[in-house]
């Protein structure tokens, strides 16, 4: 297409063909020393030459108003059939009124101005929807991949999984997949958000669409196509842009019955005055608009903003929901803490026994486990050398206490104190208060059980995060009341994190089905409620909760597309990043509606008063609809505010993941 073709299929067109036309029109009437915005003008008694040119001047005033006008009227004609009594019916009949009574200025300019507004709506409209623009345009065409040892550049969705991905220096990564050789770094701000890259080597998850800044990587592929996390967001983004907001849905409705009082107003009004000129002026100055865009502007303007941070947003109502956020409950594995356990103690309590024959029952029986704290446990074992290898015959877990495994026909129990009754063993010999005391030093203490007598306690334990306390902190400060941790982990270690985060409130010992619970008592205290967790263990909290919110997601494709919102940087301070702007975008939201009602309230009333003619009118409103675009726009303005460069919080940093199996 070429420039011209787009330039006139472009919302631009229209209004500068019309406003031609208007200056031309103008331009003949001055020379004829008539002011052309005063009203029809009569031609009689004028030179020929003179009546002439106002005459053409008049034609030219109403080819500008068909020009500008044909669009409107069409819009309102396809909103009819569907129902749909439109703003644009409004300004198609005051516009043909005018014209029928020889008010050809008013309708060229209440059409001209009109579709100048539509024209900024328009262009408004795509610079709000720039972050999925960028989003699109960050989408890799082409892979390197390997081929019978040789290098081959394909399309990038035709990759096939497990191939061979090569990732060179200034590329972008093609596919979703996992580092298999190289080093490298990565700039992944278009996934989470972090514009600083991020070093890749072997074992590390990379995603479509990030860029690489330096290195060499091979690339094992498990994501192509629509399957990659850069595809996923894009679609949440587009589906997010298009959802409705409740004061949105509110407003169409308002709008349906507005538009039909505004057109009876203006009969009634013609009829008992019989002032047409009256009537058509107070149908183009009823109408709406400032107050129909004021929403979706703000809206698109405000999830485009979190999408380029990061923070995807499921659409407008949860928005909405977002800002009246009064209480955080955040679980603690993974949120709280960095997720990387490590083994801190083996205390042995059977005399007969080792340290090393402790730490290996507890990873022999672990093996089978999918709960995070048996990756410690196996990885310590093998770094001291223990042999650990192979699987337990049978591995039963047992929710919220631990496992019961039998391992080379023996009955090995690791878990927490009740535990110990629910695998039949009645004597803790000292077992409780080791584990006490590792508790009070912030760790996760577990039992190890053979054959029906305890051996030992094992304990892990994993840094809180630097940046948890500030998180809190800038919770508060966004209007949150309440934050609450809710955690598996006992009541020692759960205070342990509440001393040195801030919290609110602590609710320990607790099991899936408890935290539902807790999400429900805050619900009924009144708050709006936003759970915060891996979206596994926390499903049914992340559910009944007002707002669910996934953390840390990037590649993690339930998450994104399950999560109300979906933070994609690992990064604790998004949370209250993303309340922030829901509050933001909710009150520019109620500014914009503000500012719609007062302009038209003026207007209507300016029009019974005197002095506001339709073209005035008319000017006045597209300001209105400028002033609600402007005020959008602001919230397109990074709002990422910096990170605190918080010291760890030495010993009470190393806190424990929650023990809930």
């Amino acid at each position: 297409m070429n420039p011209l073709t787009h330039w006139l299929r472009g919302p631009w067109s229209t209004p500068a063909v019309a406003g031609l036309l208007i200056a031309v029109a103008a331009a003949l009437s001055f020379a004829q020393g008539v002011n052309p915005f005063s009203g029809g003008h009569a031609e009689v008694g004028l030179p020929s030459e003179a009546s002439t040119a106002l005459m053409a001047s008049d034609l030219l005033m109403v080819v500008a108003a068909v020009v500008a006008g044909v669009p409107i009227l069409l819009s309102a004609v396809r909103a009819l059939q569907v129902k749909n009594i439109s703003i644009d019916l409004l300004v198609s009949i005051a516009a043909s009124g005018a014209i029928v009574i020889g008010e050809y200025w008013e309708a060229a300019a209440v059409t001209f101005l009109f579709a100048v507004g539509h024209a900024l709506e328009a262009r408004t409209m795509d610079r709000t929807r720039s972050a999925l623009a960028e989003l699109v345009a960050v989408a890799p065409d082409v892979a390197v991949v390997m081929r019978d040892g040789h290098q081959v550049e394909v399309p990038a969705a035709q990759v096939t999984p497990d191939e061979i991905v090569l990732v060179k220096n200034g590329a972008k990564v093609p596919v979703d997949g996992v580092v298999v050789d190289g080093t490298g770094a990565l700039d992944q701000a278009s996934v989470t958000g972090e514009s600083i890259p991020v070093e890749k080597s072997a074992g590390d998850q990379v995603f479509a669409g990030t860029i690489s800044a330096g290195g060499f990587l091979q690339v094992r592929a498990t994501g192509i196509g629509a399957d990659t996390t850069l595809a996923r967001i894009i679609h949440r983004v587009e589906e997010a842009q298009d959802a409705k907001a409740r004061t949105q849905s509110f407003l169409e409705k308002f709008s349906a019955w507005y538009t039909p009082g505004v057109m009876a107003l203006a009969l009634v009004t013609g009829l008992v005055t019989g002032d047409v000129v009256l009537a058509l002026t107070l149908l183009v100055i009823g109408c709406p608009g400032a107050l129909v865009i004021s929403i979706p502007v703000a809206l698109v303007a405000g999830i485009g903003r979190g999408a380029k941070d990061g923070i995807l947003v499921k659409g407008g109502e949860h928005l909405e929901t977002s800002a009246k956020i009064s209480a955080v409950a955040l679980d603690k594995t993974g949120t709280l803490t960095e997720g990387a356990p490590q083994l801190t103690d083996v205390s042995v309590l059977d005399p007969a026994l080792g340290r090393a024959d402790v730490l290996r029952w507890a990873a022999r029986a672990e093996a089978g486990s999918e709960h995070p704290l048996a990756r410690p446990i196996i990885e310590a074992a093998r770094a001291e050398g223990l042999d650990v290898a192979g699987l337990p015959e049978t591995t039963e877990p047992v929710v919220g206490k631990g496992i019961v495994a039998v391992v080379d026909g023996h009955r090995v129990a690791v878990g927490n104190l009740p535990l110990l009754a629910a695998a039949g063993v009645t004597d803790d010999a000292g077992a409780g208060a080791e584990a006490d005391r590792l508790a009070a030093q912030g760790r996760t203490p577990m039992v190890v059980a053979l054959d029906g007598r305890v051996i030992g306690v094992v304990a892990v334990a994993d840094r809180l995060r630097d940046d948890a306390a500030e998180m809190v902190s800038r919770l508060h400060a966004a209007g949150v009341d309440k934050v609450v941790m809710l955690t598996g982990d006992t009541q020692l270690v759960a205070d342990a994190v509440a001393a040195a985060v801030g919290l609110d409130d602590v609710r320990a010992n607790l099991l899936p089905e408890d935290k539902l619970t807790v999400v429900r008592q805050l619900q009924a205290e009144g708050h709006t409620v936003a759970m915060v967790g891996d979206g596994v263990n926390d499903a049914p909290a992340l559910a009944a909760a007002d707002i669910g919110v996934s953390m840390g997601v990037a590649g993690t494709g339930v998450a994104i597309e399950t999560a109300d919102i979906a933070l994609m940087r690992d990064d604790l301070l998004a949370l209250p990043q993303a309340i922030d702007l829901s509050r933001s975008t909710v009150a520019v939201m109620r500014q914009n509606i503000a500012i719609a009602l007062v302009t038209v309230v003026a207007l209507v009333a300016g029009v019974f008063a005197g002095g506001v003619t339709m073209a005035i009118g008319m000017l006045v409103h597209e300001a209105s609809v400028l002033l609600v675009i402007a005020n959008a726009m602001r919230l397109l303005r990074r709002r990422r505010p910096a990170r605190p460069t918080t010291a760890p919080v030495g010993e009470a940093a190393e806190l424990t993941l929650e023990p809930v199996r």
